[in-house]
């Protein structure tokens, strides 16, 4: 297949630190490469890839820095409608920008929403009912009713880059994007309840630098609670394997959380609300557990030495596997292709 992969142009392909949605595009990408099918990939031009790659702008956004940085979303459909014929299918990462743009493409368009589904979201997929939208849990398209999911998807990862560790550190970890909505703050309350030592990890985007340095810098001191910036791939794989549990108190409900499954991929279970995805990725009791509170958490820390964590790493590798992902997405490419062939 000619498949064409259109990624957000915030973050390079793959992220340099943090980005899930950018890194699930770029494994999905290097897989349908390896599988003789012609993909090109339209992203920013940091990006580094093995198909083809169509640069939209010499930077990503976030590194770019530029007054106005949705205009260089335009010249992405701008770039789109011109080499739409050259493509068997597309498949879109960038959601609520693509929508509009859809009523001009002529070739079966897919788009794995990656986001929570609010209120507006739903208001606006509903309005363009022909895309064929994916679901990266049961919970996102049960929370979206009227939207024209047409598979869920699991996000898989390539187990290999993952390794296990059997005998872990004594501290906790955090990390993610720095905001409210993904429960720093909580998380360093947790370790403070319990008295575990936690590790922060996560960037700092410049609308929550005021959120980090007043409320949550504060609380590091260092010792106990301890903040080590943005994580590049290697720094995070380190982080994942060497922590005792992953604390997740995320405030929003989570569409997936590929963190969880990284965790749980390197033998370190997980904590998280019981909200969102969570229930669908954490074998609660198995692999970690479901909490609807803090005190909750603090409780479900002092149990933390009950969970084998082989049985982490085996819960990702049955169910949240790279080519189980892959082999979705493929075989869905080559279903809605032979449904048009019939229209």
């Amino acid at each position: 297949m000619r498949i064409l992969q259109i990624a957000p142009l915030w973050i390079p392909v793959p992220p340099v630190t943090y980005g899930g949605t950018e890194l699930i595009i770029h494994w999905l990408t290097e897989e349908l490469v390896k599988r003789g099918h012609e993909v090109t990939l339209l992203a920013s031009g940091d990006s580094k890839t093995s198909a083809t790659l169509i640069p939209v702008w010499p930077k990503s956004l976030w590194r770019a820095h530029l007054s106005i940085p949705h205009a260089v979303f335009s010249l992405l459909y701008e770039k789109l409608t011109q080499i739409q014929d050259g493509f068997d299918i597309i498949h879109d990462h960038c959601e609520f920008y693509t929508a509009p743009f859809s009523s001009f493409l002529k070739k079966p368009l897919v788009s794995t929403i990656h986001h929570p589904m609010y209120k507006e979201l739903i208001i606006l997929f509903k309005k363009f009912p022909k895309i064929n939208y994916i679901s990266i849990s049961k919970n996102q398209g049960k929370s979206a009713p009227g939207v024209n999911f047409v598979k869920n998807i699991y996000h898989g990862l390539p187990i290999d880059r993952y390794p296990f560790n059997p005998h872990p550190q004594d501290y906790l970890l955090w990390l993610s994007k720095i905001s409210p909505e993904k429960g720093p703050a909580e998380a360093i309350e947790v370790a403070k309840k319990s008295g575990e030592r936690l590790i922060i990890s996560g960037n700092i985007l410049r609308e929550y630098r005021d959120y980090f340095e007043y409320r949550l810098q504060p609380l590091i001191d260092g010792k106990q609670i301890q903040f080590v910036g943005a994580a590049d791939f290697e720094k995070k794989i380190e982080l994942f394997r060497n922590a005792k549990a992953f604390i997740y108190p995320a405030r929003r409900p989570e569409p997936f959380g590929l963190v969880v499954v990284e965790a749980m991929a390197c033998g370190t279970p997980v904590i998280a609300y019981k909200a969102g995805a969570m229930p669908e990725l954490i074998k609660d009791g198995k692999t970690g557990f479901l909490a609807e509170n803090q005190d909750e958490m603090v409780t479900a820390l002092k149990k933390i030495d009950q969970i084998n964590r082989i049985d982490c790493r085996r819960h990702v590798v049955r169910k949240f596997d790279l080519q189980k992902m892959v082999n979705k997405y493929e075989a869905l490419y080559y279903k809605i292709l032979k449904n048009t062939k019939k229209k």
